[in-house]
């Protein structure tokens, strides 16, 4: 499950992991910043808190004693508030003189921060003259419960002015800058990091294109040099590797085409020399012998010069091509013109490829599964996205395939792959009626990969071969 969640690409991965990373490095910062927050809004609490005890018990101190009921009532308190006047206080509240100490160990921030705003100036409140200072000062501190409570005897009377208040929690969140500085920050980060990785990895996709240009054609122009020091030198040995293999592959030409040369003379020349024999039996399995290792030796030629990479890249109907095979086989095997067509209709399937190589592959496979099948038939499949080239790496073009199947003995499954090794034949070819070069289906998937394509042989059941060719549209 986790495999198929991940990224395939590595530029996708790479952003997820910046990403994830940035995201953690600001939950961090941003929980940093909230509890430094939290102890910021608690001061700002216990601040309104006592400076909104102090207005209201200034408020009912310097209004007459018998008045001082209908101004309580008479004073628009907010809900965590709650204001009266009592003979005495709370039971549960501790008793602490006004001008004492600092209170008691149970005595928290916020009472004795209620206590000094009625002795001392704050920035919102003058202090009290005096003689309108309470007499006794009574808290209820209580680090369980959110309520607090206090109460003041006032100073010209018995009763006391009991306040209970309920503080409300810190909350970082109040202000809506900080999920939005967090938004902001992420999308931004989220941006910068998948362009940054793009343009990062983006020469990763160039070598992957110059790497699939160099399969498909050896003469391909070659890879950029320029950009970051690892990427250049990548370039570079990249250019060499492609040199070198263009270099293998002419003195290879080289060497096969001086080598067909050299041959063609003495076999030219034992032909004449044979029409001299008198014996005509003799004669004739001379010339099969001289017809065979002449038509070796033009195949060997023609594997060697790989002439199918020096015709341009056109479009073609690929429909009407195998058409014409199909046509011309039938035209070739008269007696087994009923075997020879398409399985189904095809449809119509336009593709970029070199015509003169690609009609010599599907021939081969053609001419082969006729004379080893006994008929073939070809299923041409409407074109679909994405897929494999021959080189193994993944596109995001169009890819069409071509089923090309007989109904004769098939292969062993050992030798399915090895058939497309250079003079590899079945056992079953091996005689001058039936058997070639071993160089027909080697020349194919040459043609095919030099195209972007795959080829494959499989099995069919309950006997006959399938070959499997992929193309890029």
């Amino acid at each position: 499950m986790a495999a198929r969640l991940r990224p395939r690409s590595l530029a996708a991965r790479t952003s997820l992991l910046l990403i994830v990373g940035l995201g953690i490095i600001e939950a961090i910062g941003l929980t940093i910043h909230a509890l430094d927050r939290i102890d910021f809004d608690r001061r700002m609490v216990e601040q309104e808190a006592q400076n909104r005890v102090g207005m209201i018990y200034r408020s009912i101190v310097e209004t007459p004693p018998a008045d001082r009921q209908s101004e309580l009532e008479a004073l628009h308190l907010p809900p965590s508030f709650h204001a009266t006047l009592t003979p005495g206080p709370d039971p549960d509240m501790v008793d602490h003189a006004v001008g004492g100490p600092p209170g008691p160990p149970g005595m928290d921030r916020m009472d004795r921060m209620t206590r000094m705003v009625l002795m001392h100036p704050t920035d919102n409140l003058p202090p009290l003259p005096p003689h309108l200072r309470p007499r006794h000062i009574m808290f209820q501190p209580d680090r369980h419960s959110p309520r607090r409570a206090v109460a003041f005897l006032l100073p010209d009377e018995t009763r006391w002015l009991t306040i209970h208040f309920v503080p409300p929690p810190p909350n970082p969140f109040r202000s809506p800058t900080f999920p939005t500085a967090f938004v902001l920050m992420t999308v931004a980060g989220s941006i910068l990091i998948v362009w940054g990785v793009r343009r990062l990895i983006a020469p990763v996709g160039t070598l992957a294109a110059a790497a699939e240009a160099l399969g498909r054609d050896v003469n391909a122009p070659p890879m950029p040099e320029d950009g970051p020091l690892e990427i250049a030198q990548a370039g570079r040995a990249f250019n060499t590797m492609a040199s070198r293999i263009r270099r293998f592959l002419t003195d290879r030409t080289l060497l096969l085409t001086a080598i067909g040369h050299d041959l063609r003379t003495p076999i030219t020349r034992l032909k004449l020399r044979s029409e001299f024999i008198d014996d005509d039996e003799l004669r004739g399995k001379f010339l099969s012998d001289l017809d065979e290792l002449e038509s070796m030796v033009a195949a060997t030629l023609s594997f060697g010069r790989d002439t199918s990479r020096r015709e341009p890249m056109g479009r073609l109907d690929l429909t009407a091509l195998l058409q014409t095979v199909l046509d011309e086989a039938a035209e070739t095997h008269p007696d087994l013109a009923d075997a020879i067509g398409f399985a189904e209709e095809p449809p119509t399937v336009t593709i970029h490829a070199r015509p003169v190589a690609l009609k010599r592959a599907l021939n081969n496979l053609v001419q082969n599964a006729i004379n080893y099948g006994g008929g073939v038939r070809i299923t041409l499949q409407p074109p679909r996205p994405g897929g494999t080239s021959g080189t193994g790496a993944a596109t995001d073009e169009e890819i069409v395939t071509i089923l090309i199947e007989d109904d004769g003995p098939g292969l062993p499954p050992e030798d399915l792959e090895r058939m497309f090794e250079p003079f590899v034949r079945a056992e079953s070819s091996r005689n001058r009626e039936t058997g070639g070069t071993g160089l027909g289906l080697a020349i194919t998937r040459n043609i095919i990969w030099g195209l972007g394509g795959d080829i494959r042989l499989g099995n069919r059941t309950p006997h006959g071969l399938r070959a499997t060719i992929t193309l890029v549209c």
